[in-house]
Formats: structure tokens, C-alpha cells, sequence
């Protein structure tokens, strides 16, 4: 359990009740007889030693309670006998724990018996960090990780020293290097524990380590929380202990928090700190977003894209990539120098989903656009960013093949789109080109993807693909998180008003792309009509005039 710890001071006010009870042997449980419920029932008390004619009971030790401080010393029997001894005293803590202890004995000895405490500068905290096991395997062999936690000292961390409310590392590193990232894979926050232990060993043999139980563990970190485990008792009940060996016994105990509380004075102290850290904390935080806010210039459009190359399916071969880039109209449309407006997937193997393949590639990419309206003539209709993909294969052999181009829209209307592109691919006709193709690899390829829809760097009248044999292919699903940020959309003036038209007219050039194509098609051919029949003699013109009436 993870409790909050508002400051220093509550954690040095922390007191913490243990009661340890030795219920009774283990063997008279297992080999008790089935009693009847009634007059035949037998109480465990019987099987309690009675006082002596002195009033003193022979076990009255199998039962102890004890209140411990936050990190407060408890030595074990063990301990005691160790320490006495000059010759096993090596740092200046057993030196310190050696002075103690004959303190108390010229006390008169130490107020516990069972109950004792490893505090945080204990040996026993250390080990007990270092022998962690992470898996259940009995031969694990630790990684490079497992073993850098087990080394690096998390409770006495030196904290950075901060100028002001500014950090003066980076906070985001771009390009980490191999040795960046092996140094600071590793969890270091700075963390105190405590073992409340119990000493479950014969009354006349205390002092075995082979005796020792883990009651408690207490950890504090850095932020302030407090772990508990197990949990405090509360009404849950007592928790269990039965030992092992020859005896078996069983025991119980409770822990509970028996802190005092906190004074008004203090209660009000610890609040006006805690607005003044959190002040500072909003202080940091502003000075680490900034106050300006990006804006667009007057009459641009500024469009973000968050995509991701989702799937291929339907394709020939396996083992596949997608090639793709955004082509940008010639007129009205830039992108910043630093962002890429192309990309290519990691190669993926295919899986079967029902009667198609599929390949999985979840690739993420980013770009970025402006679109500056300088045109304010209505007629004059926007053109929108294009999507091309190429989509490869790579065999054993590293043989490259050709599987399908295709191209579409970028969606005009910001928000999230999903967008299935249907590929095709040039062919040639007969066998042996087939054979190439499946035996050495390589086809046909157009030397400019943007071939695909009409390139934008087209100027003439009439594009023509007459001769160019096509096979379709598969389809490649993208996603697409599309932002765009104007000031007309905030402002109120004319200029909202022209930039709203323009940005109306941006909504549906989707669909009117389409559609003028289509009338564009139809303009031509009743041109070249008009051409063809201003040509013919007039009364072959009046005839047909008749027979088209």
C-alpha cells in the first residue's frame, strides 16, 4: 500500500504498533481430534503452560508489543552478541551500534526481545536490494539492467543543484547516443526503507539468523509516499506466520499506524509550504511552455498532418515496403526546410486474413504545410497536397520487384481519416516478361511517381497515356490526424469572411476535383467538336445540324 507523506517532519512523527503472538505448535493443529460441538470441545487455552507458584509464566515472551519510530534502531539478539565483540566492528556504524548497545545494557538491557528493525544503513537493507530476483528460473543469469539497478544507490541520491526554477539540462534529447541511453535506462529515485523483523527461533536459542522474519517493509521515496507491505492490519485481521523445520510453530502479528496527529499549527505551516511549492512548481512548468503562442501570418493556412502507413494487402509477393511522399501544388503552398515530406516502412512479412495477405506496418510519419492565399479571384479554383505510394517487395535473394503505385487526396476537412488507396502497376505483354519478373526480379517502373495522378509540374493541355498497359494490384490503408490553424478562424473581419470562402471552396476540392476533371474532359471534346465542324463544307454542317435536331 502507497500512502502519501506530506513532509520530513510527519515522517520523523511516525509511529508504527507491532504485537507478535506465538498461537500455539503447528503439530497440535494437524493431529487435534475432531471435537463435538458442546461439552466436548477442548480450548486452546488448555494447551497454555500455567504460572508457577511465583506468578511467572515460562512463555510469557511468545508474546511482544512494541511501538517503532520512523528509522528507529531495534537491535536483534544477533546483533547484540556480534557487537559486544570488539574484533567484529569494521566501519563507524558498528562502532556507533557497539556504544549503543553497551549503553544499554548499563540500562538495563534492551526493551525488545522478538521484534527488531533494519533501518536504512543496515548491511541487511543492502543485500537485501542486491538479491532480487527478477524471474523464477532457478539458473538466471542477470542482464546489464538487473545488474545496474542492483549497483546504483537509490535512497542517499545527490540531488541537482537547480539556478532559479530553470533546469539546466535539456529536458527532451533528440539524438541520444548508445551510452546516453545504457546510463539512463536505470531508476534513480531517491528511496529510504526500513525491515520490521521478528525473531521466531526457541525461546532459549534466539540470536540464528535461520530464525528471522520479514514482518514489515517500509520504503519513502523522494515525492513523498510511503509504502507499506504488507498493508496495515486495520480489520483485516492478523496476518500469519507458521515456520519451518522439525517444530513447526504458528504465529501471528498486527501492525498498525499509531502516529499521533497533527497539531493546527502545524497542519496550517505544512499547508502555506505546500501553496509555495506548488506556486513554484506552476512557475517552472509556465517557464518551460513559454507564453507566446504560434500564430499563422494574416490570410495563410497552416496544415499539420499526424499519419501512419497502417496496411498493405492483396499483393503477389511477400516481405513488403511502402514508398511514399506528399507532393505540394506549385502555387500558394510551402513547407518549413527542417520537415520531411517523405518516407519509407520497414519491410514486413505478410500474414494470412481470410482469402488476402496482409502486412502490418503501423509506420508513423509527420508534415507540415502552409497554404498563403494571394489569388482573391473567385474563379480561381485551390489545389489540395497529394499522398503517392510505391509499394516494393524483397525476396531471399534481395531481388527488388515493383508491386503497385497509387495516389490520393489529402483529406480537406481536419480531424481523424481513415483512407483505403487502390494500387496498380505497368506491365508488358507475353511470357518471358512474367518470367523475368518471377525468376530475376525487376519491372517495369515509371521514372516520376507523380505520374500517377497528373504531375504538378504539368503545363500542357492534354496528358497522354495512350500505349501504357496497367494491371491492378492491392490496396494500402493509411490513417490520418489532419490540424489546421488560421487566423480566420478566430477573427471577425473581411478578411475571415475571403479566407472562409477560400477555405469552403479548400473543403470540397475532394469532391470537386473529380467532377472538374470530368467537365474539363467534356469542355475539350465539344472544342475539338467545334474545331471538326467548322472544318466540313456548310451544307454537310446544315445536314447534320437537321440530323442532330
Amino acid at each position: 500500500m502507497a500512502v502519501p507523506v506530506s513532509s520530513v517532519v510527519q515522517r520523523k512523527r511516525s509511529r508504527f504498533g507491532v504485537r507478535l503472538q506465538r498461537i500455539t505448535s503447528s503439530n497440535f493443529l494437524h493431529y487435534q481430534p475432531a471435537a463435538q460441538l458442546g461439552k466436548d470441545l477442548i480450548d486452546l487455552a488448555t494447551f497454555r503452560p500455567q504460572p508457577t507458584a511465583s506468578g511467572h509464566r515460562p512463555e510469557e515472551d511468545e508474546e511482544e508489543e512494541i511501538v517503532i519510530g520512523w528509522q528507529e534502531k531495534l537491535f536483534s539478539q544477533f546483533e547484540v552478541d556480534l557487537y559486544q565483540n570488539e574484533a567484529a566492528c569494521q566501519s563507524p556504524l558498528d562502532y556507533q551500534y557497539r556504544q549503543e548497545i553497551l549503553k544499554l545494557e548499563n540500562l538495563g538491557g534492551k526493551k525488545n526481545r522478538r521484534i527488531f528493525t533494519y533501518t536504512d544503513s543496515d548491511r541487511y537493507t543492502n543485500l537485501e536490494e542486491h538479491c532480487q530476483r527478477m524471474t523464477t528460473a532457478a539458473s538466471e543469469v542477470p542482464s546489464f539492467l538487473v545488474e545496474r539497478m542492483a549497483n546504483v544507490r537509490r535512497r542517499r541520491q545527490d540531488r541537482r543543484e537547480m539556478v532559479g526554477s530553470i533546469l539546466k539540462s535539456r529536458i527532451v534529447t533528440w539524438e541520444p547516443s548508445e551510452e546516453f541511453v545504457r546510463n539512463n535506462h536505470v531508476i534513480n529515485t531517491p528511496l529510504q526503507t526500513m525491515h520490521i523483523m521478528a525473531d521466531l527461533g526457541p525461546c532459549k536459542n534466539l540470536g540464528y539468523k535461520k530464525y528471522e522474519h520479514v514482518l514489515c517493509t517500509l520504503k519513502v521515496d523522494s515525492n513523498g509516499v510511503i509504502t507499506v507491505k504488507p498493508d496495515f492490519t486495520g480489520l483485516k485481521g492478523p496476518y500469519r506466520i507458521e515456520t519451518e523445520g522439525e517444530k513447526q510453530e504458528l504465529w501471528k502479528y498486527t501492525i498498525d499506524n499509531v502516529s499521533p496527529l497533527a497539531q493546527p499549527e502545524e497542519e496550517e505551516r505544512e499547508r502555506r509550504v505546500f501553496n509555495d511549492l506548488y506556486g513554484r512548481h506552476k512557475e517552472y512548468l509556465s517557464s518551460l511552455v513559454g507564453t507566446d503562442f504560434e500564430l499563422t501570418v494574416p490570410g495563410a493556412l497552416r496544415l499539420f498532418v499526424n499519419g501512419e502507413v497502417v496496411s498493405a494487402q492483396g499483393y503477389e509477393y511477400d516481405n513488403l515496403y511502402v514508398h511514399f511522399f506528399v507532393e505540394l501544388p506549385a502555387t500558394n503552398w510551402s513547407s518549413p526546410a527542417f520537415r520531411q515530406l517523405s518516407g519509407v516502412t520497414q519491410t514486413c512479412a505478410t500474414k494470412s486474413l481470410g482469402m488476402d495477405k496482409v502486412a502490418y506496418f503501423s509506420y508513423p510519419f509527420t508534415f507540415e504545410a502552409f497554404f498563403l492565399h494571394e489569388d482573391e479571384s473567385t474563379d480561381a479554383l485551390p489545389e489540395w497536397p497529394v499522398l503517392y505510394c510505391e509499394v516494393l517487395s524483397l525476396d531471399f535473394w534481395q531481388r527488388c520487384r515493383v508491386e503497385g503505385y497509387g495516389a490520393v487526396v489529402l483529406p480537406a476537412t481536419p480531424g481523424s481519416h481513415t483512407l483505403t488507396v487502390s494500387t496498380w502497376r505497368p506491365v508488358e505483354l507475353g511470357t518471358v516478361a512474367e518470367l523475368r519478373r518471377f525468376f530475376i526480379g525487376g519491372s517495369l517502373e515509371l521514372e516520376d511517381l507523380s505520374y500517377v495522378q497528373i504531375p504538378g509540374s504539368f503545363k500542357g493541355e492534354r496528358l497522354s497515356r495512350f500505349g501504357l498497359r496497367t494491371e491492378t494490384t492491392g490496396t494500402v490503408t493509411f490513417r490520418l490526424h489532419c490540424l489546421q490553424q488560421s487566423r480566420a478562424f478566430m477573427e471577425s473581419s473581411s478578411l475571415r469572411k475571403r479566407m472562409r470562402s477560400v477555405l469552403d471552396r479548400l473543403e470540397g476540392f475532394s469532391q470537386q476535383s473529380s467532377i472538374h476533371n470530368v467537365l474539363e474532359a467534356f469542355r475539350r471534346a465539344r472544342r475539338r467538336m467545334q474545331e471538326a465542324r467548322e472544318s466540313l463544307p456548310q451544307d454537310l454542317v446544315n445536314t447534320s445540324g437537321a440530323l442532330v435536331s
